[in-house]
C-alpha cells in the first residue's frame, strides 16, 4: 500500500469528475493531490469510514473532531477551510447525486476497490461524543430551547474566558480606529449599542440573552440605568451574577434565569437583544418581536443584534449545516436580514436604522481563534480534545463565512413609536450616535498570552 494516498485521490476524482483540491497524506505515509495545495492528513482507516458513512461536511467534521483527519504539521487551518468550502460550491458539486448506475459504472468499481485495499470498509463508526444527541420535544419548545442553548453555552466559564479574553463578550467587536485589542473593540460595541439605544441615567433596561453581563454592566456604569438581564443559558446566569455582585452593582442590575417568553414585567424604555435572536427560530420569531414590542414603552428602542444568511436562490431549498447544527447550535436558525426587518416591523416596530459589521466579525472571530489556540493546553485540559476541536473548527470556518459574505451580521435599531407617531430620536444619524458617555474605559486588561507547548494542534498557530 506504499501508494495508498494516490490510490484514493485518483479513484475520488474519476468518481466526482473534478480535481480535488487537496493534498491526501495517507496513514501509510504516501501523499498525492494538486502540488501547493493545504494537505491533510488521514490518520487511520477510521477517518475514511467516516468519510464514507456520512459524505460530505459532517464526516469531515467528524473526523476532523476526533482526530482522526488532521491539518498537517505547518499547514493553516483558515487554507485547508476555505479550499474545501470553495470546492463545495462548485456548481458540479452542488448538483452531485450518486444513483445505482454510478456506483456499477467504472469510476464507481474503482473507487470501490480503492476503499477495499485501504481496508477502509466497516461498521459505521461511532460519532464523536461532542456530537448533540437528537433533540427531544418540539421545536423550539422552552424545554427544548434550554438543552440546546445548555450544550452551547453550559461548557464552561473557564473555557470561554480562555477564548473569549477579559471582556467576556461573546458577539461581533467593533473595531475603530482606536481599538488596539479585542478588548478595545468589544468595549466599542457595548458603548455602540447604547449609544444606539439612548440610554441615560434613570432608564430600565432589558437585555434579552445577556450572556454573562458584560452589556449591563456597561450600561449601569457608563450610562446611569437600572438594568435586567434574562438568559436560560446555568453558567452564563451564575457568573453574571457573581461579577454584578464583586462590582457592587446589586442594587441596580438584576440577572434572572429566565426565557424571554416569560420576561413580562415590563415596560422597559430599551431593550437589547445581541446574539440571541439566532436562536429564536422561525416559528417563534413572531412570538419573540410581539413580546419585545409589548414590553417597551411607547418611544423606546430596541437593538436587535442578530447573525443572518444570505437569501437563497429561487427555488433552491435552505440548506442547514450539519456541522453547526449538530456540534455548535442545535436547532439554531439563521434568516436573511429582509426577513427580521419585516417580522419587527410586522410586530408594530419602526425600524430606523441597519448597520452590517459584517467584517467586524471576521476580525473577531480570527481573536477569538488566536486566544484558543494560545491556550491550547489549557482549554483541552478544561473541556477535552474534541471539543476543544469543535470551537476550533467552528470559529476558523466562521471568520471564513463573514469575509467571503456566506453569512452577515446586522445591527437592526427599531422604535415602538407613540400613537401619535413620534420616534424620539434627533433628526440625523449623526446626532444620536454622537450622544456617548465621556472617558469609557477599557472593560479590563487581556487575558495573558501564552505560547502553546506540546499541543495536539497539528498545523502552525492560524494568522489572524
Amino acid at each position: 500500500m506504499a501508494q495508498l494516498a494516490g490510490q484514493l485521490v485518483e479513484a475520488l476524482e474519476g468518481l466526482l469528475g473534478v480535481q480535488v483540491p487537496l493534498r491526501v497524506q495517507a496513514w501509510d505515509g504516501s501523499v498525492a493531490g494538486p502540488p501547493g495545495a493545504p494537505t491533510i492528513v488521514l490518520r487511520n482507516r477510521r477517518a475514511l469510514r467516516r468519510l464514507l458513512w456520512a459524505p460530505g461536511e459532517l464526516g469531515l467534521a467528524r473526523a476532523y473532531v476526533s482526530g482522526d483527519l488532521d491539518v498537517a504539521p505547518g499547514g493553516d487551518l483558515y487554507e485547508v477551510l476555505d479550499a474545501v468550502g470553495r470546492f463545495s460550491e462548485l456548481p458540479r458539486i452542488r448538483t452531485l447525486e450518486f444513483g445505482p448506475a454510478d456506483v456499477v459504472g467504472p469510476e464507481g468499481r474503482r473507487a470501490l476497490a480503492a476503499v477495499l485495499r485501504a481496508g477502509a470498509v466497516g461498521p459505521r463508526p461511532t460519532p464523536p461524543p461532542e456530537e448533540a444527541r437528537t433533540a427531544r420535544g418540539r421545536l423550539h419548545s422552552r424545554g427544548r430551547d434550554r438543552a440546546a442553548i445548555s450544550h452551547h453555552y453550559d461548557v464552561g466559564n473557564d473555557f470561554y474566558g480562555l477564548v473569549l479574553g477579559s471582556s467576556m463578550v461573546y458577539s461581533c467587536a467593533y473595531w475603530t480606529p482606536d481599538s488596539k485589542s479585542l478588548e478595545d473593540a468589544q468595549a466599542a460595541k457595548l458603548d455602540l449599542i447604547c449609544r444606539k439605544l439612548g440610554l441615560r441615567s434613570g432608564m430600565r433596561l432589558l437585555d434579552v440573552g445577556c450572556g454573562w453581563g458584560s452589556l449591563l454592566l456597561h450600561a449601569v456604569r457608563h450610562y446611569g440605568v437600572t438594568a435586567v438581564g434574562v438568559s436560560i443559558s446555568a453558567e452564563q446566569v451564575a457568573l453574571a451574577r457573581r461579577r454584578v455582585e464583586e462590582a457592587g452593582l446589586a442594587d441596580r442590575v438584576e440577572v434572572r434565569l429566565q426565557d424571554y417568553r416569560e420576561t413580562a414585567d415590563g415596560p422597559f424604555d430599551a431593550i437589547s437583544s445581541v446574539g440571541m435572536a439566532e436562536h429564536v427560530g422561525e416559528e417563534q420569531y413572531r412570538v419573540y418581536a410581539e413580546g419585545l414590542y409589548r414590553l417597551l414603552v411607547p418611544g423606546g428602542r430596541l437593538l436587535n443584534h442578530q447573525i443572518a444568511r444570505r437569501p437563497d436562490h429561487p427555488g433552491e431549498e435552505h440548506r442547514t449545516s450539519p456541522f453547526i447544527d449538530r456540534y455548535v447550535f442545535p436547532d439554531g436558525e439563521l434568516s436573511p436580514v429582509g426577513s427580521t426587518v419585516a417580522r419587527l416591523e410586522e410586530a408594530g416596530f419602526e425600524v430606523r436604522d441597519v448597520e452590517s459589521l459584517r467584517e467586524h466579525y471576521a476580525l473577531t472571530l480570527r481573536e477569538w481563534v488566536a486566544n484558543l489556540e494560545a491556550h491550547w493546553t489549557e482549554a483541552v485540559r478544561l473541556v477535552g480534545r474534541g471539543r476543544a476541536r469543535v470551537w476550533r473548527l467552528y470559529m476558523a470556518a466562521s471568520a471564513l463565512a463573514f469575509e467571503q459574505n456566506r453569512i452577515g451580521i446586522n445591527q437592526v435599531l427599531a422604535v415602538r413609536s407613540t400613537e401619535e407617531g413620534a420616534a424620539g430620536l434627533p433628526a440625523t444619524r449623526e446626532e444620536w450616535l454622537l450622544r456617548r458617555s465621556t472617558g469609557a474605559p477599557r472593560l479590563g486588561a487581556g487575558v495573558p498570552a501564552a505560547t502553546p507547548a506540546g499541543t495536539d494542534l497539528g498545523d502552525r498557530r492560524s494568522v489572524r
